[in-house]
C-alpha cells in the first residue's frame, strides 16, 4: 500500500504550460526530455515509443496479423476492459518515460479537455507547437508527431484502404491525411495535403475543430441546450454501474432495454429517470475523431473530405503522442466516476452482458479465444506486473485503486466537483424525447464514422449531437464482425414547452433528421438504402422517437 504523502501526481498539462510561461520551465522541459528519449530508443527496445505505441494497434500480431476475424492490436474497445486496459497502458508508458536519465520524477500529464483553456483555445500548445527549445537547442517538438523507424505492413486481406505505413512516415492530425498504403492512396493523400501546406495554419484549423466538438449547443425557445463533448464527459459520470459506464456496447444495450416501446400501448416501458446513459467511451471516441479527422457536421463548414489523421483510427492512434495525454484525461474521468459512486476499491461487472465477450465490437485480441467471457481477472496483455521479483500479467484487479495499488493520483482538474459521493446525478432542466437510431450496418462504411441527429425549429436546422464510432476499415471483410455489425445511437430531443412538442408531433417528427458521415462524406441522410451518385454504398438505419 502507498500512503497519501508518497503519492506521485499526474498534473494537468495546462498547469505545466502555465508554469513554463511563468518562468518555471523544468517540469515541461523534463517531460519533453523524457518523450524525446523514448522516441530515440532502438525500435525493438521494450521501453521505446515505437514498441509501446504499437501495443495499441499496428504493427499487428497474433491471429489478427493477417486474419480479419481477430483484432491484431492488444487494445480493448467496446468491452468492459476498455478503462482498465488503458489504465495499465498509461503506467507502462509512464515507466518508460521515467527510465530516461534525469526523468525519474516525470509523470504523464492529462490534457484537461473540459477545462476553460481547452474550451476557449483548443489543444494546449505543448502538444502542437512545431519546435521546442531544450537545453539551449531547438528540436522538433517530440509531442506533436512520431516518425516511424521501420515499415508497418497491413496484411489483412480485403483492407481498403491498405493501412500500411512506410519507414519515415510521420503521423498527422486533422486536416491532413495519412493514408499511404497504395500508390492510389499516396496520390490522393499528396493531392489532399498539398491544400494545407502551412503547419501553423493547420494547427489553427485543428483547434477550431476541437472547439466545435467541445462547445456545440443549440437554442430552442430561448433555452440554451448543451450538445457538446464536454457535456458528454459530465454525463458519463452519472452512469449507474461500471459495466455500462465502461463501454459503448454495454451502454447501448442498457439504453435499448430502457427505451423500448410497448407494442400494446405505444408507450415507452422501463424508462430510466435520466433517459440516456453516456459511457466513458463515447466522449473518448469523439476526441479521437476531432483530432484525427472529422468536423462536427453543420458547424462552420462541412467536414473536410479526405482528412484521415492517425488519431481517428485504432490501427495507428497509439503512435501519435497526443493519444496518451487524451487517455490520461479519460483515466481521470474513470477515477472521478469511481470516487463519485464508491467504487475506488472494487468494480463489478454484469456477467454475460453485451460488452463482456471477446467477440463484442472489435474481435478477440492476441491470446484470447473467440466467444470468451471477460471478467476482472482477464489478463490485460501484454502488460507485466513485477511483485517481489515475480512477473505476471496485469489484470483489472491490479489497477482498481490508483492510489493504493498504483501509487499515483490526479492533481486538480475540471469536473472534480462532480466526484463527490453524495452528489446526485444532474437532471435536465427540460423535458425530452429520445431519438433512437438502430440497425446501422457498418459493413459498407470504410473506417470510423459519425452518427448525428438534427431537428429543424423555426426554419433553423439545429444539431442535437453526434456519436463518434471508431471502426475498422475492413468491417465488410471481417468474418467475426459480420455478427456484430449493428451500431446504435441515442440522442435527447429537447421539448422545452408544449407548443414545441405539438409542432413536433403534428409533423410526425418529420423535422427530425439523422445523418451518417464517414471518410467518404455523407453516407446517409434518410432511413434508406441505396447507392450515391458516385457509387459509394449508402447505409441504412431505423429511427424512432420515444
Amino acid at each position: 500500500m502507498t500512503s497519501k504523502k508518497q503519492l506521485k501526481v499526474r498534473r494537468s498539462l495546462i498547469e505545466l504550460q502555465k508554469d513554463y510561461e511563468a518562468g518555471n520551465k523544468k517540469p515541461l522541459e523534463n517531460l519533453m526530455r523524457a518523450w524525446k528519449g523514448i522516441k530515440e530508443l532502438p525500435y525493438d527496445n521494450l521501453k521505446s515509443f515505437f514498441k509501446i505505441g504499437g501495443f495499441h494497434g499496428e504493427p499487428f500480431r497474433g491471429a489478427g496479423w493477417g486474419n480479419s476475424s481477430y483484432w491484431g492490436g492488444y487494445c480493448n474497445h467496446g468491452n468492459v476492459l476498455f478503462p482498465t486496459w488503458h489504465r495499465a497502458y498509461l503506467v507502462i508508458l509512464e515507466e518508460a518515460l521515467q527510465s530516461i536519465p534525469g526523468c525519474a520524477d516525470v509523470m504523464l500529464p492529462f490534457w484537461d479537455e473540459t477545462d476553460e483553456y481547452s474550451r476557449t483555445k483548443g489543444i494546449p500548445w505543448p502538444l502542437t507547437v512545431k519546435d521546442f527549445e531544450l537545453d539551449g537547442v531547438t528540436i522538433p517538438n517530440p509531442l506533436r508527431s512520431f516518425v516511424f523507424p521501420i515499415n508497418i505492413t497491413d496484411h489483412i486481406s480485403g483492407d481498403n484502404p491498405n493501412y500500411s505505413k512506410p519507414k519515415l512516415y510521420e503521423t498527422v492530425r486533422y486536416p491532413l491525411s495519412g493514408l499511404v498504403g497504395s500508390q492510389q492512396e499516396i496520390d490522393a493523400t499528396n493531392a489532399h495535403n498539398a491544400q494545407y501546406p502551412d503547419y501553423d495554419k493547420n494547427v489553427e484549423i485543428l483547434n477550431e475543430n476541437i472547439l466545435n466538438w467541445l462547445n456545440s449547443y443549440i437554442i430552442v425557445n430561448g433555452e440554451k441546450i448543451q450538445t457538446n463533448v464536454a457535456q458528454k464527459f459530465r454525463d458519463c459520470l452519472n452512469a449507474p454501474n461500471y459495466t455500462v459506464f465502461s463501454n459503448t456496447t454495454s451502454a447501448n444495450e442498457w439504453n435499448a432495454e430502457r427505451q423500448t416501446i410497448d407494442p400494446k400501448t405505444g408507450q415507452p416501458i422501463n424508462t430510466d429517470p435520466y433517459k440516456v446513459v453516456v459511457p466513458l467511451e463515447s466522449p473518448h471516441n469523439s476526441i479521437h475523431l476531432a483530432v484525427g479527422g472529422c468536423d462536427v457536421p453543420g458547424y462552420d463548414r462541412s467536414p473536410i473530405a479526405g482528412s484521415n489523421g492517425d488519431m481517428g483510427e485504432n490501427d495507428t492512434a497509439g503512435l501519435d503522442p497526443i493519444f496518451y495525454f487524451h487517455h490520461c484525461n479519460v483515466d481521470r474521468m474513470f477515477w472521478l466516476w469511481q470516487k463519485k459512486h464508491g467504487f475506488t476499491d472494487k468494480l463489478e461487472i454484469i456477467a454475460e452482458y453485451p460488452g463482456t465477450n471477446t467477440v463484442d465490437n472489435q474481435g478477440p485480441t492476441p491470446g484470447f479465444a473467440p466467444n470468451s467471457w471477460l471478467t476482472l481477472e482477464s489478463p490485460l496483455d501484454p502488460f507485466k506486473l513485477n511483485i517481489n521479483g515475480k512477473e505476471r500479467t496485469y489484470t483489472s484487479l491490479d489497477c482498481i485503486n490508483i492510489e493504493k495499488q498504483m501509487g499515483f493520483t490526479y492533481g486538480p482538474g475540471s469536473l472534480d466537483e462532480l466526484a463527490k459521493p453524495a452528489l446526485k446525478a444532474e437532471k435536465d432542466a427540460f423535458e425530452s424525447k429520445i431519438i433512437k437510431v438502430s440497425r446501422i450496418n457498418k459493413a459498407p462504411i470504410r473506417g470510423s464514422f459519425m452518427v448525428s441527429a438534427f431537428v429543424t425549429v423555426g426554419g433553423e436546422k439545429l444539431h442535437l449531437g453526434t456519436e463518434a464510432v471508431l471502426s475498422r476499415w475492413n468491417s465488410k471483410y471481417c468474418a467475426n464482425c459480420q455478427t456484430h455489425l449493428e451500431v446504435k445511437a441515442f440522442f435527447k430531443l429537447p421539448v422545452t414547452d408544449g407548443k414545441l412538442l405539438k409542432s413536433l408531433t403534428d409533423s410526425n417528427f418529420s423535422n427530425v433528421n439523422v445523418e451518417i458521415n464517414g471518410r467518404d462524406g455523407l453516407l446517409s441522410g434518410q432511413p434508406t438504402n441505396n447507392l450515391r451518385s458516385d457509387g459509394v454504398q449508402a447505409t441504412s438505419f431505423k429511427m424512432e422517437i420515444i
